[in-house]
């Protein structure tokens, strides 16, 4: 039987990258699946590529930093596939310039908002729509996607990122306790470098020098994150909660 089967899952950011392998991985084990997709072409993509598979799935579009468009997407969604069981929190962005991040001093407030409001309000919004479902049913699993860059200085990125991504950890902790009564798991995913369009807005020789420090000398796939999501999000784990997990193939390790 697959892991999977009658649940409804909806990920955000799910138009390509880590969330396009997280809707495979979930509609192949039996997930109806919500794409939710800030660019509605892309969200349209990854469902025409699902449904090819025979996975159900609906495609949405919405700015997760704005709460009303999130709860009419999360209304529509359950419209069409049934209340959401599973919420993966990936959407996020991390912004460069010529490849590079921009210095605090150099950062423009308005791309420090951005980055807030995506990465960590928009988690908050979307938590705020499906947590008094999911309270209802005393069932759900949340997982959040933080980073590695959470975790330890990460030249590579802003600190906007950094500071969302470690802000997550702390997110995801307690409302591990606030929601665990109701029997809802909350976890957080760790990735390190993984091979994703965002990842090649950096030089060639960088990804090559973090390969060289990463012990299992290789970058991550899509296809790693999306396992772990599926494990913790399974009944086979749900007596863990309020856990932060590294892919990032014991490249820095804490």
């Amino acid at each position: 039987m697959r892991s999977h089967a009658g649940k409804v899952v909806l990920i955000t950011g799910a138009g390509g990258g880590i969330g396009s392998s997280l809707a495979a991985c979930f509609g192949t084990n039996g997930a109806s699946v919500g794409v939710l997709d800030y660019n509605q072409e892309k969200a349209n993509d990854t469902v025409s590529a699902l449904l090819l598979r025979g996975i159900t799935a609906h495609s949405v579009q919405a700015d997760v930093a704005n709460f009303q468009e999130v709860k009419a997407a999360c209304e529509e969604v359950e419209k069409a596939l049934g209340p959401i069981d599973i919420l993966i929190n990936n959407a996020g962005i991390s912004p460069k310039h010529d490849g590079v991040r921009a210095e605090v001093a150099e950062m423009d407030f308005e791309e420090w908002k951005r980055v807030i409001d995506v990465n960590l309000t928009g988690c908050f919004n979307t938590v705020r729509a499906l947590t008094p479902g999911m309270k209802s049913r005393h069932a759900g699993s949340i997982i959040n996607m933080s980073s590695v860059a959470g975790r330890a200085y990460f030249s590579m990125v802003g600190v906007h990122y950094s500071t969302t991504k470690a802000a997550l950890i702390g997110f995801t902790r307690h409302l591990a306790g606030e929601l665990g009564p109701y029997g809802i798991t909350v976890n957080a995913i760790a990735p390190g470098r993984i091979d994703t369009p965002m990842m090649r807005t950096v030089s060639e020789a960088v990804n090559n020098q973090v390969i060289e420090q990463t012990p299992l000398k290789r970058l991550g796939t899509p296809e790693d994150v999306a396992n772990l999501a599926l494990f913790l999000t399974s009944s086979k784990a749900n007596f863990i909660t309020g856990q932060v997990c590294d892919v990032a193939g014991g490249w820095l390790m804490t």
